[in-house]
C-alpha cells in the first residue's frame, strides 16, 4: 500500500523487473519518478492492484490471452533486444470460488497457460498466500499439489534451489502477520525454467528490522546472469 512513498527505496536495489503487490494504481504513481522504461497495472481497486515495473532496456508487454476469470495472474512477455521470456506476476487473493481460493487460483492458472509454461523461459512470481503447512486447507488444489504441477512443467522454486530446502523448510520469512516479529512466514515465491535455474546467482530476503516500518512483507530479490 501507499507505493508512492516507498518507491525510493525499491530504486536503490537497482532493478530489472519490479513486481509489486497491493500496488496502486499508475495515475496515483505521477510523482514517484521511478524512472522505468515501461509499466504496467492490473485490478479493479484504484489502491491495491499488480504493479510491474521494468528498467533499462527491457520491454513489458501484457498478453492478450489474459485469462480475466484467473485475473490474479498477470502475463506478461518480457524483452530486452533480442532476448525474450514469459513472466507471470502473482497475487493470490481470497476469491468466491472458496474451493479454489488463494492457491487454488495459480492451479488453476497453470491448466490454462500450460502451453506457455512448457517454453524454455519462464518466471513466475509474486505472494502466493500461500506454504505447505496449510494444504490440509486447500484439499482439491493445494500448496503441493501446485508445486509438483509446476515440477511438472520443469519450474521451481528459485529460493527452495538457491538454499537446498525442501517446501516447508524455509529459514527466510517473507511475511509477518500483523508485522510482529513472532508471526513469521514464508508466502512469496519465484518460479522458474530450467533456463533461469541454470543461471541463478543469488535469492535475498530483505531483513525484518529494516523494512518492518514499510511493509508486512519483506522483498524477495533474485538475480540471474541472463545478460
Amino acid at each position: 500500500m501507499a507505493f508512492r512513498k516507498k518507491g525510493h527505496l525499491m530504486q536503490l536495489e537497482n532493478p530489472d523487473i519490479l513486481i509489486i503487490l497491493e500496488c496502486e494504481n499508475l495515475d496515483n504513481l505521477k510523482k514517484l519518478n521511478l524512472d522505468a522504461a515501461n509499466s504496467l497495472w492490473y485490478g479493479k481497486n484504484k489502491n491495491k492492484g499488480i504493479g510491474i515495473f521494468s528498467f533499462g532496456s527491457y520491454q513489458l508487454s501484457m498478453m492478450d490471452i489474459h485469462n480475466k476469470d484467473i485475473e490474479i495472474v498477470i502475463p506478461i512477455i518480457v524483452t530486452n533486444n533480442d532476448f525474450r521470456f514469459f513472466l507471470f506476476a502473482v497475487w493470490a487473493q481470497r476469491t468466491k470460488d472458496y474451493d479454489y481460493r488463494h492457491i487454488g487460483q495459480i492451479w488453476k492458472a497453470i491448466s490454462h497457460y500450460k502451453e506457455i509454461l512448457s517454453n524454455e523461459k519462464v518466471i513466475i512470481i509474486g505472494d502466493f498466500n500461500s506454504n505447505i503447512m496449510w494444504d490440509k486447507n486447500h484439499r482439491l488444489a493445494s500448496h503441493s499439489m501446485t508445486v509438483e504441477a509446476l515440477s511438472n512443467l520443469l519450474i521451481y522454486s528459485s529460493y527452495h534451489n538457491h538454499y537446498g530446502v525442501s517446501q516447508g523448510g524455509e529459514s527466510h520469512p517473507t511475511f509477518f502477520l500483523y508485522r510482529h516479529k513472532n508471526k513469521p512466514y514464508h508466502i512469496d515465491y519465484c518460479f522458474t525454467s530450467n533456463y533461469f535455474n541454470k543461471r541463478l546467482k543469488s535469492v535475498l530476503v530483505g531483513n525484518y528490522d529494516d523494512w518492518r516500518k514499510y511493509s508486512d512483507h519483506l522483498p524477495l530479490i533474485v538475480d540471474f546472469d541472463i545478460l
